[in-house]
């Protein structure tokens, strides 16, 4: 980076040019408070948040950096106070967004963001960006996927669906229903009645981790399944959707099946293609938490559960893995024990072991 590199001169012109320098000359009145950068040392090769006590270094010898990620990338180390402070603030802003959280979902309709970021003492602009941060989701995505929530568990226990929006907190059957096709995937008619009439295209492949099962609703992949029976795989999807009409593979679809083994074969090509990803609140959190996980990397349970702010919450996080439907698109076979040991895997720890070896470089190939 040029600021590390550059002339003393030079760098305390940029330092007291930037709007961060003044944070800095005023932390003692407050004006760190919130403030969402760290700055390093040139000299001693540390990093600091804007609201640490230390002496505070001349112009030339700071660098700014917008996260502490940053700094360490570009090799700084946090101070001991610094490491302290970041800690305290992680868990402060966990604490605000769990909050936050359970008041969007007691609330029938999203509240105002400046009303919510109040609610956590947070500005709403920190509020926004430290809530997307931690959930993976922006609070309007977050209050639409616990609506969906609500309306899924209230079809599911076969009530009316004139009540099942009006419990979700939908105050009006037009605005429901302008949003059921995304919410659920198809007409809340039909997912009452599980998937009746509903066309969901599936195909089949094979390959050396087994048989592999891809299935598409209007809305994109919603299965992406691994297991040694073909036969096995189509009933256990028949199973979420009883009266869905399954429709086999075309010369198209044959297509996409192909694109999907290609991508199982090599995360790290990514998968350019739609996801019909359907689930509770807290799954979908915990899934885009997996999402984050880059390819060759793996993280514990407890990295996800403290990730989300719920420190506790280790077996709803294994529980939300095991409901996954979309393997390796939604990298579950990343997630570990805190050993480092492999636990269960939907579709069989073995399964588990060989992607993690193709990820991290220690097999030329899945398919044979």
């Amino acid at each position: 980076m040029d600021s590390i590199n550059a002339s003393a001169p030079e760098q305390a012109l940029r330092t007291e040019d930037d709007p961060r320098w003044d944070i800095l000359l005023n932390r003692r009145s407050g004006s760190a408070v919130g403030a969402d950068f760290v700055y390093a040392v040139r000299t001693t090769g540390v990093y600091c948040t804007p609201g640490s006590p230390s002496r505070l270094p001349r112009p030339e010898n700071i660098v700014f950096f917008d996260s502490a990620s940053q700094a360490e990338a570009a090799g700084f180390r946090p101070s001991r106070r610094s490491a302290q402070d970041q800690q305290s603030v992680d868990l402060k802003h966990a604490a605000a967004v769990a909050e936050a959280c359970r008041v969007i979902d007691a609330c029938d309709s999203m509240p105002n963001l400046a009303e919510l970021a109040e609610t956590v003492g947070m500005s709403s602009f920190h509020f926004h960006r430290t809530f997307k941060k931690i959930t993976g989701l922006t609070p309007k995505a977050y209050s639409v996927a616990s609506m969906r929530s609500r309306v899924q568990a209230q079809l599911c226990q076969g009530v009316t669906i004139t009540s099942a929006l009006y419990e979700a907190g939908y105050n009006s059957n037009s605005r429901f229903y302008e949003a059921s096709q995304n919410m659920l995937g198809m007409k809340p008619s039909e997912y009452r009645a599980g998937g009746a009439n509903v066309d969901i295209r599936f195909a089949l492949g094979e390959s050396s981790l087994g048989s592999i099962l891809v299935a598409t609703s209007s809305k994109g992949i919603c299965a992406i399944s691994l297991g040694d029976d073909p036969d096995v795989l189509i009933r256990g999807f028949q199973d979420q959707f009883p009266n869905a009409n399954l429709i086999g593979a075309d010369a198209q679809f044959e297509a996409l099946i192909a694109t999907v083994v290609g991508f199982v074969q090599s995360p790290a090509t990514g998968l350019a293609l739609p996801l019909d990803i359907r689930g509770t609140v807290f799954q979908e959190r915990v899934w885009q938490a997996l999402r984050d996980i880059p390819v060759g990397s793996t993280a514990t349970y407890t990295d996800i559960a403290r990730q989300l702010g719920m420190p506790s919450a280790v077996r709803a996080v294994a529980n939300a893995c095991g409901a996954n439907t979309l393997a390796v698109a939604i990298p579950c076979h990343r997630v570990v024990r805190s050993d480092g040991s492999l636990s269960g895997y939907r579709w069989g720890v073995e399964r588990k072991r060989k992607l993690l070896d193709i990820e991290s470089g220690g097999a030329t190939g899945l398919f044979s």
